[in-house]
């Protein structure tokens, strides 16, 4: 992002509270936090229930920051601290919303791509490995995080530069229309959906409601855009029907990591069989977890016959062959080789929280894979642990998931069920919801002496750390709010 601060107060219908020593001065960066502001920046004065960000006004001035964003009055101090420093102060009604309009105005101003990602589960990841496949054919700025609400993906927007090749967001949604009122400003022409899930269920009701909203995603693809569909989501057909892709002349793109792919792509309809695809074939996990599969793929530009590449994962997880396959076809589209594809794909590592293997000085292996969860991407988790080589006993300590609403007993109590046939020596279930864990995974078989019912973290953490041994291995997994990353640090310090 460049702006002149005069430029920034037009594009946000704000007036200076605070006249800069220089209106022409250039906006660089933007944050709503005082202890991340570099030189340049625009900070951004947020209200908060607890803290206000106007009251950090003068500390982001002395960090660097050359602008000031407010909504109200700033203390004298403040004002004099800008003062002295030669820094504006532009006052708009609403600051948050003054982002967005900063990031519609600088959207006009890029020259490369930009790509929506969203879905139930998976977006962070595939966004990581999106970024890192492009990454290996020109520059690219990617969600930092999974900072993909009204504030982070504006901020993602004006991260980039002009001239940045590929500018990668990652967009969430609670509800209908919100992913609407996103592309209108991020104007994606390419648009990527990793699945449709049980994930916000308790706002929307049902997974077809979901679908809806995945779809405006897709829906908001400009002619010539294209569209990257999960060929194996039992959800995907009503996706590209609401989307009405070949009516907006979009061309879809399939991707499959499914040990079914080959099969499903043998029985596609003429039509779509001639689409853009990749798919897996010869899946298999190492004794670390990590796929090792076929990536194959056919009808991308500059692509006279299908290809088939060796390629093997650093990221742990059967799910993360479907993450890969999506990254993949972007970069194919992009105009990547395979053979490229495979190797940025290779080079991938996993973020912290998402399936990060730790080693305790005792010989504990840690999965760290509290970041966060739903019913989806625990069943993933704990088939991925499953599946992990261990020497010793299998503990998984499973927390409460959010956002479900009248459905949560129902669907915790099915993860218990699965988790009952995931070779589990022990299962720790934390918190009130993760109650109707322990009552699914043994009303599905698993021995009562097995599980163990704590309220939160401490407890979970004192009822398995006397007992670990050397070559015993540890899952941990639960929504963010349970703070169950806790536990992690607690094994592991």
């Amino acid at each position: 992002m460049r702006f002149q601060m005069i430029e920034a107060a037009r594009a946000v219908g704000g007036s200076f509270a605070v006249a800069p020593a220089d209106e022409h001065a250039c906006i660089t960066s933007l944050t709503w936090d005082s202890r991340a502001v570099s030189e340049g920046a625009l900070y951004v004065a947020l209200p908060g229930e607890r803290v206000d960000g106007h009251d950090f006004a003068a500390a982001a001035v002395a960090a660097g920051a050359v602008c000031v964003l407010a909504q109200h009055a700033l203390s004298e101090s403040a004002v004099a601290a800008c003062r002295e420093a030669g820094a504006g102060v532009i006052e708009v009604v609403d600051t948050a919303a003054a982002v967005t309009q900063l990031a519609r105005a600088w959207r006009t101003c890029l020259a490369g791509r930009v790509i929506g990602i969203t879905g139930s589960t998976g977006k962070t990841t595939t966004k990581n490995l999106v970024r890192d496949v492009l990454a290996a054919a020109g520059s690219v700025v990617a969600t930092r995080g999974n900072q993909n609400n009204e504030l982070g993906v504006p901020n993602t927007v004006l991260a980039a530069d002009a001239g940045t090749a590929n500018v990668v967001v990652e967009m969430g949604m609670r509800g209908l229309h919100q992913l609407d009122a996103l592309c209108a400003f991020v104007r994606p022409q390419w648009g990527l959906v990793t699945n449709v899930g049980e994930s916000h269920i308790e706002l929307l009701g049902s997974r077809e409601n979901i679908a809806a909203a995945k779809a405006e995603l897709l829906a908001s693809l400009p002619e010539g855009g294209m569209a990257f569909v999960n060929a194996a989501n039992d959800m995907t057909p009503l996706v590209r029907q609401l989307a009405q892709l070949d009516e907006h002349g979009v061309t879809c793109v399939l991707y499959d990591g499914s040990a079914e792919a080959a099969a499903r792509r043998e029985n596609l309809s003429a039509a779509d069989a001639a689409f853009p695809a990749v798919w897996a074939t010869d899946i298999a996990l190492d004794a670390q977890g990590c796929p090792r599969f076929t990536l194959n793929a056919a009808n991308f530009a500059g692509m006279p016959a299908p290809v088939s590449v060796p390629c093997a994962l650093e990221l742990r997880g059967m799910h993360n062959v479907s993450n890969a396959c999506s990254a993949a076809a972007v970069g194919l589209a992009a105009g990547m080789t395979a053979d490229q594809v495979a190797a940025a794909l290779g080079a991938a590592q996993p973020e912290s929280g998402r399936q990060e293997v730790l080693h305790t000085p005792a010989g504990v292996t840690v999965i760290n894979d509290a970041y966060n969860a739903n019913p989806d991407s625990m069943r993933a988790s704990l088939s991925t642990f499953a599946a992990l080589e261990v020497s010793g006993r299998r503990i998984a300590v499973l927390g409460d998931m959010g956002e479900l609403g009248d459905f949560a007993p129902t669907l915790h109590e099915e993860v218990g069920a699965f988790a009952a046939g995931c070779k589990l020596d022990s299962l720790v279930c934390a918190g009130q919801l993760a109650q109707r864990i322990a009552a699914g995974a043994q009303a599905a078989g698993m021995p009562a002496g097995a599980i163990v019912i704590v309220t939160d973290w401490q407890e979970a953490l004192s009822s398995i750390a006397p007992e670990l041994a050397p070559g015993d291995a540890v899952l941990v997994k639960a929504s963010h709010f349970m703070g169950l990353t806790r536990v992690v640090e607690g094994l592991v310090k």
